[in-house]
């Protein structure tokens, strides 16, 4: 324990300023990308059978949870099947923006940590450079300490960033996933309005 704690420290003083922002940057992606997934999961809506859907759609008070209230919303009081399409669109957009923007911000973030990574390899390269020109008894120090702020920082960069995009990835197909299944209950309600003979 004592070793991998000394060659984690080793490696962050190694790594110089601009670990501190790339830590900040990380703490950041897979928060927000962790609530976004622990989000999608407590819906449940992917779990609904068609069967369960249309049965809530018949009988609106039978409906369960977040997908139940969609329902009785979207039906209470609604006497044409346009109050149907009206509705659903309020849902839509009460609803997705949220995730989009929060897509849109996490998707910055892992943008952001190569380029951090990108900086600490200037920044590394400047040092080497640096070392380079005074020359002097520690020259062999000063160049090595270059390179490897150099290497560390795009390292952690890359790191930080590729599982980020998983992430990223699973949680926009997660998004679509709820966009298309609100679409198909407003299909569902339409049919449902329709056959009992509301006119559009």
């Amino acid at each position: 324990m004592e070793n991998l704690t000394e060659f984690v420290w080793t490696t962050w003083k190694s790594g110089g300023v601009v670990m501190f922002p790339l830590v900040l940057v990380a703490l950041l992606i897979y928060t927000v990308a962790t609530s976004l997934l622990v989000n999608f999961r407590q819906r449940r809506f992917r779990h609904l059978k068609d069967e369960t859907i249309t049965s809530w759609v018949a009988e609106p008070e039978q409906g369960e949870g977040e997908v139940g209230e969609i329902i009785r919303y979207t039906q209470d009081d609604v006497r044409k099947a346009d109050e149907v399409h009206s509705r659903f669109s309020e849902v839509i957009a009460s609803r997705l923006p949220f995730f989009e923007r929060r897509l849109i911000y996490l998707n910055t973030l892992v943008a952001t940590a190569p380029l951090l990574g990108l900086l600490g390899t200037v920044m590394g390269m400047l040092m080497t450079f640096k070392g380079l020109s005074v020359g002097g008894g520690k020259l062999v120090d000063v160049v090595a300490s270059g390179i490897s702020e150099a290497l560390i920082t795009t390292e952690m960069g890359l790191l930080i960033a590729v599982p980020g995009y998983f992430m990223a990835y699973a949680i926009k197909r997660r998004k679509d996933e709820y966009e298309a299944f609100l679409v198909r209950l407003e299909s569902l309600t339409l049919q449902h309005f329709k056959r009992k003979g509301f006119v559009a």
